[in-house]
């Protein structure tokens, strides 16, 4: 019973306590289950006394309207009556002092602190219970929020209401998908799940499954629902300031925004978009999700499908969320270009804005990754496709990094897509040859390589020196992961001398290490090693310390492979370092485990212990949770 035991933790006593939480989440149904229960166990002997705001009607309750209500539940008739409000409260507050048991008042649907303060007992030893769809700050009270309920308990609240209304329904028992899926689309709203089992017993002979359906093609789902004029009520209340911002949010491409995303969208300033986002917060309409020291906001899917059918359906808030996406777009766009040159800086590049380093780069990519995943995806519609396509573009490197190679091949497609849609051949070249390398990545490389010539073909049209070089060198990488690696040889001694041509050090670094894999998997082993430390030597040069830490994991790899075991280990522990230095910890836990085999191999358990021990620490710093359990297994079998 935390509601009605407030002052648990605290020396003060709390006479008031306020719940709050959107309209039809339960606020009532809670407050009268726990009045109840704490006067069945004695709490209150002198009984309960319930008065209804109606808060959010159009002609709500007065203090001076409920007054009387409550002074006729203390047993006063109209004849005791006094006839001023001076008079009743004064016979009220009276009342309260001398009636020693204790009492507790359920003030329901308070929508302004000014209707439940006059009413508030001069004396501790009664309790008031207030709910309201707004949090009243404003009130010196124990506030709590009533959230949406758990998947767990939304899935069974449909199958026992089910069954109360007929004993053999036992469709939920029989079809979990379709509850599971039903009680997201009720965005776990209780009210709307209630709206939607007397649509289910409306129709007793069909599936759960048609409902879900019809739910998840409907335009207005909080309208089929039955909950929109919850909404309409509180989106109605708002001033024009946030009520605007919460229609724009409502578009974001997720349900979760940084505040920072939600002033992109609004055109507005960070400290102003804090305090709208805050009033939003105060009715629920949002709600505040601490990461870190910083607070991302979250919309409820009922609430954003409801802000989202108010923007569709006037053609100026339609032209206003048009500009609203283009402006986040262009956020994203802008700050992911910058991460992504922080990713690839080299001493002698121009900074990069905003970020100092590489961690700071990949913290904002890693806080924001949802909504970029998000916005890329509206590269699927013509309007915003240029922009979306040059996200996914930026994106690369980071999910590379990060090893998001769904996400990467799924956003690299419709980018392509959407390329070709609009004519636009140099988005479409780099879209191919991002896709290309995504699916090389989840192993599909006889797809990677028809992208790679799809480019190279787009190319001919082009003539862009750069671009053909680094389709040759995807092609290169794709061919030995098809185990094609005479053709592999081959495609990298062309790309190494476009780049030798060129003068790009930098990547013909890049060039270098690819051929020493190809080498290296054709079994010319001190082919490969030449190759790879011409490529660790490059890329030490221009100091590109991560692209270094891969060259030494390879070339320890074919120094293993020749036996020269000594040399291997300072290899591996070279790239340890710097894949360290980036916060690359999967590759650092790549490094360890080299490290320990190696040292394994030499006959050294207590090394190749540490070894592994360090890797188990660097894969799940990555979470990568299957590696990090096998080489702490591995670290355990050698105690």
């Amino acid at each position: 019973m935390p509601v009605l035991d407030p002052s648990a933790g605290s020396d003060l006593p709390v006479v008031i306590c306020a719940v709050s939480g959107l309209g039809g989440i339960g606020k009532t149904a809670l407050a009268l289950y726990a009045a109840h229960r704490a006067v069945a166990e004695g709490w209150f002997p002198g009984g309960t006394l319930f008065v209804d705001f109606r808060g959010y009607d159009k002609d709500p309750v007065t203090a001076d309207q409920a007054l009387l209500t409550l002074l006729d539940g203390m047993g006063v008739r109209s004849s005791d009556l006094p006839q001023t409000a001076n008079a009743q409260y004064a016979l009220y507050r009276r009342l309260l002092a001398e009636e020693r048991r204790s009492m507790l008042l359920i003030l329901d649907n308070a929508s302004d602190p000014e209707q439940v303060s006059p009413l508030v007992p001069g004396t501790d030893h009664h309790r008031v219970l207030i709910t309201s769809r707004d949090r009243l700050t404003d009130l010196d009270a124990r506030l709590f929020d009533l959230d949406v309920l758990k998947p767990e308990a939304a899935a069974e609240l449909i199958d026992r209401s089910l069954r109360l209304s007929d004993g053999s329904d036992d469709r939920a028992a029989r079809e979990p998908d379709a509850v599971a899926e039903l009680v997201i689309l009720c965005g776990l709203h209780p009210l709307a799940l209630r709206i939607a089992v007397g649509m289910l017993r409306k129709r007793r002979y069909r599936s759960i499954a048609s409902l879900v359906g019809e739910l998840r093609e409907a335009e207005d789902r909080a309208g089929a629902l039955g909950v929109r004029p919850v909404f309409e009520v509180a989106y109605g209340q708002l001033a024009p300031e946030p009520a605007r911002l919460l229609r724009l949010v409502c578009l974001a491409p997720t349900a979760e925004v940084s505040g920072e995303a939600a002033g992109a969208l609004a055109g507005l300033g960070l400290d102003q978009t804090a305090g709208l986002l805050e009033e939003l917060a105060t009715s629920h309409l949002v709600t505040p999700v601490p990461t870190g020291g910083d607070v991302r906001w979250r919309l409820h899917d009922l609430v954003r499908a409801f802000g989202a059918s108010v923007v569709a359906g006037d053609a100026d808030l339609r032209a206003e969320g048009e500009a609203a996406r283009e402006r986040i777009l262009e956020f994203y766009h802008r700050w992911t270009t910058a991460a992504d040159d922080r990713l690839n800086w080299l001493p002698g590049m121009p900074e990069p804005e905003r970020f100092a380093d590489v961690a700071e780069a990949l913290a904002w990519l890693d806080g924001e990754r949802t909504g970029l995943v998000g916005a890329a995806q509206w590269a699927r519609e013509g309007r915003h496709a240029s922009l979306a396509v040059k996200l996914t573009v930026r994106l690369t490197r980071y999910f590379d990094w990060r090893r998001y190679y769904d996400e990467w091949s799924g956003l690299a497609r419709i980018a392509q897509e959407a390329a070709h849609r609009a004519g636009d051949v140099v988005g479409e070249i780099d879209a191919w040859d991002r896709l290309a390398m995504a699916l090389r990545e989840v192993d599909k490389p006889e797809e990677a390589i028809a992208a790679h010539r799809h480019c190279l073909a787009l190319l001919q049209a082009v003539g862009d020196d750069r671009r053909v070089a680094n389709a040759w060198d995807g092609l290169g990488l794709a061919l030995t992961v098809a185990g094609r690696f005479e053709e592999a040889i081959d495609a990298n001694i062309r790309v190494l001398d476009l780049r030798r041509a060129a003068g790009d050090r930098r990547n013909e670094g890049n060039s270098w290490n690819h051929l020493g894999i190809a080498l290296h998997e054709a079994g010319r082993v001190e082919e490969a090693i030449d190759a790879y430390t011409h490529a660790r030597d490059l890329y030490e040069a221009v100091e590109d310390r991560n692209r270094a830490g891969m060259a030494w994991h390879n070339l320890g790899n074919a120094l293993m492979d020749a036996g020269r075991l000594p040399e291997a280990m300072d290899a591996y522990g070279n790239s340890r370092v710097r894949h360290r230095e980036f916060g690359a910890w999967y590759h650092e836990g790549t490094a360890l485990w080299a490290l320990a085999r190696a040292h394994e191999a030499a006959g050294h358990p207590v090394e190749a212990r540490t070894a592994w021990l360090d890797a188990a620490e660097a894969f799940a710093r990555a979470d990568a949770t299957e590696e990090a359990a096998e080489a702490q297994s591995a670290a355990d079998a050698l105690t």
